[in-house]
């Protein structure tokens, strides 16, 4: 049956333990109902929740989904020059409506239903959202908020250069020479990031930009286990979860050896001990991207 639209948003996708799911879905729930109600209330300005994006929110593979985008702007030889913020998230939105994954449909296509979900469960509940991505922050802002309801102030990640021009005021994309051989002097890239959103940058950037220690956070790899420790070490109830990409027929099947979403036994080990979630993608997801089948919410 359809989810009414007064109804709390459901986990629809979650599959329960008693239906053979890990528990994942009764973990997230039994969080959000302590904060929320009860001895544990955390007040709804300190419900903040950190999502990493590839391979928490979307898929990773076979490839991080900004490189494709970085060799489209290559083919069309855009030049590498000052160029307006306005112009960069155009090239983003362009992109992002017509470019097909390797294997089929657009790359928003495989955004994970499950996630979505969550994401409007933990709003429902005056949780504020966040995206936290290694990677390119001005890459993810242009069409986060159509895909997952992240509005742009609410995204963080690396980035390049920037500055104000007043002629005609604006926003820059600043390149860098290149530094190495008398061959490459003069040469302009974009590539020199003057932030790093990935490990031991993501807790700092959090810190930069929301200024709060969130109480749970969300994601898939090595590259996020420093914004999970930090989270998960706040006084109060506090929430850590890593996706465990275990489903080789609907998603892909990797972790330690990828060079996409590296995820390895020590992080693993870690979360059991500090009492992290795991989600066994094969085994608590009943659908991993939209759109649902006909009939369910």
């Amino acid at each position: 049956m359809s989810q009414k639209s007064n109804e709390t948003p459901a986990l629809n996708s979650w599959i329960p333990f008693d239906q053979g799911g890990s528990g994942a879905r009764e973990a997230i729930e039994t969080f959000v109902q302590a904060v929320t109600s009860g001895p544990e209330f955390v007040d709804p300005s300190e419900r903040i929740a950190v999502f990493d994006n590839d391979g928490t929110l979307w898929s990773e593979k076979p490839y991080y989904f900004q490189k494709p985008f970085i060799d489209w702007r290559r083919e069309r030889q855009v030049p590498i020059q000052e160029e307006p913020l306005t112009s960069f998230h155009r090239d983003v939105l362009e992109w992002i409506g017509t470019a097909t994954h390797p294997d089929g449909g657009l790359y928003t296509d495989l955004v994970f239903q499950p996630m979505l979900e969550l994401l409007r469960y933990l709003r429902y509940h005056q949780f504020k959202t966040y995206i936290v991505s290694g990677g390119g922050m001005e890459f993810v802002r242009p069409w986060a908020e159509a895909v997952y309801g992240i509005p742009p102030e609410q995204v963080i990640g690396s980035s390049v250069g920037t500055a104000y021009r007043d002629d005609p005021p604006g926003i820059v994309r600043v390149p860098v020479r290149t530094p190495g051989s008398q061959e490459d002097a003069g040469k302009m890239e974009y590539q020199e990031l003057l932030f790093i959103d990935d490990k031991y940058g993501k807790p700092v950037g959090i810190s930069n930009h929301i200024g709060r220690q969130p109480i749970a956070a969300f994601g898939n790899s090595d590259g996020d286990k420093q914004m999970l420790e930090w989270t998960t070490s706040g006084t109060g109830r506090r929430f850590g979860l890593l996706i465990h990409h275990t489903d080789a027929a609907r998603e892909w099947q990797y972790d330690k050896d990828s060079e996409q979403g590296r995820l390895t036994q020590g992080t693993l080990d870690e979360a059991a001990e500090r009492g992290w979630t795991v989600v066994d993608m094969a085994r608590d997801w009943s659908h991993v991207s939209p759109p649902l089948p006909s009939g369910e919410a």
